[in-house]
This record gives C-alpha cells, sequence and structure tokens, in this order.
C-alpha cells in the first residue's frame, strides 16, 4: 500500500510540474494578421526561454510588422522575421532579406526534444548553432531531420489555413518575388 501511495505522490509531483509548463505557455501568444487572416502562436518559454524572450521583445517594439515571408518551401516551411531587410516599408531589399537581423545579440541555442511536425515554430539560424537572432520559420510539414538541430520556439494554434496560402516561393532556396508579409505581429493571451 505505501508503494502505491509513493507512486500516486510522484504522479501528482510531475503533474505539478506540467501544469507549471501549461501555465507559463498560456500567456505567451503571438497573433500574426496576414492578408488571409490571423495566425495565433503559442510561444514556448519552457522550451527555448531566450529565444522566446527575443521574439517577444522585437514584437513589442513592432520590428515584425510589415516584414516579408523572404524563403518559402511549399511542403517544408516559411521564414519571416529579417527586421533588418525584410520590412517592407522600411528598406527592404529582396537581395538581402534573409541575411539580416535585429540590433539585439545573437542567442545560445536552446536546442530540445519537441519535434519539428507541422505547424512547429522554429528559429532561423546560419551554420553556427548560436547565431539565431530575429528570424523564424513555421513548418507546413513534418521535418524530423531538424529534431534537436533548430530552437523550437512555438506552435500554431489557430490560423494554419493562412500559413498554407502565403506565396510559396522558387527553386530550392525558396526565394519568393513580391512576398506576402506580416502586416501586424502582437502579443497577448490568445
Amino acid at each position: 500500500m505505501k508503494l502505491f501511495y509513493l507512486a500516486f505522490a510522484g504522479v501528482l509531483y510531475l503533474a505539478s510540474f506540467a501544469g507549471d509548463a501549461f501555465a507559463q505557455s498560456a500567456d505567451h501568444y503571438l497573433t500574426i494578421e496576414l492578408k488571409n487572416g490571423p495566425v495565433v502562436i503559442q510561444l514556448m518559454p519552457e522550451v527555448a526561454p531566450k529565444h522566446v524572450a527575443q521574439i517577444e521583445a522585437l514584437a513589442k517594439k513592432g520590428e515584425y510588422d510589415n516584414v516579408a515571408f523572404h524563403r518559402v518551401i511549399d511542403g517544408f516551411m516559411a521564414q519571416t522575421g529579417d527586421v533588418k531587410y525584410g520590412n517592407m516599408e522600411k528598406g527592404f531589399d529582396a537581395s538581402l532579406a534573409g541575411t539580416g537581423s535585429s540590433d539585439m545579440p545573437d542567442i545560445p541555442a536552446e536546442f530540445s526534444k519537441t519535434p519539428f511536425v507541422r505547424g512547429t515554430v522554429g528559429m532561423a539560424r546560419s551554420q553556427d548553432p548560436n547565431s539565431a537572432n530575429s528570424q523564424f520559420f513555421i513548418m507546413f510539414a513534418e521535418g524530423s531531420f531538424l529534431n534537436g538541430q533548430y530552437t523550437v520556439v512555438g506552435k500554431v494554434v489557430s490560423g494554419m489555413e493562412n500559413i498554407d496560402k502565403i506565396k510559396k516561393g522558387e527553386g530550392q532556396n525558396g526565394e519568393v518575388k513580391s512576398p506576402d508579409r506580416m502586416i501586424k505581429v502582437t502579443l497577448g493571451k490568445k
């Protein structure tokens, strides 16, 4: 009987941590207004606290507003977030979009066991695992080859059909001519 009570106590203890993790995420939502409607992303500070903090800081400053989806590969992902060269109303440069970042420092990798599946939001980076800054991507489909190689920062909880409608790029790199943009990006509860 003691063993049963110990096991039950252990389950309750673990459940309290799971509840805390869910409660942490419950207040961390990013809403992206697209031409076809809103997309709501639940950010995951319990998985990638430094990356989520940077995304939230950039969103609060309005840095993501009017930023292009500069790289979109059908069946794979849509990439955005180049606040230096990707703002389609301030200094947009199609030839450089995807090479820029923000004025904030790069972030050390926060790899996790959270898998890349349809709707997962991950941080873009160069070959250096510690080079993520402002750019992120949203998965159209499963991408297990990215697991443990890129930082997961959130997941789409509504509006994935609007992500599916983003203008696709051409070629293997997915560069987009006349790209769609994030019209407005806001933080808050769902």
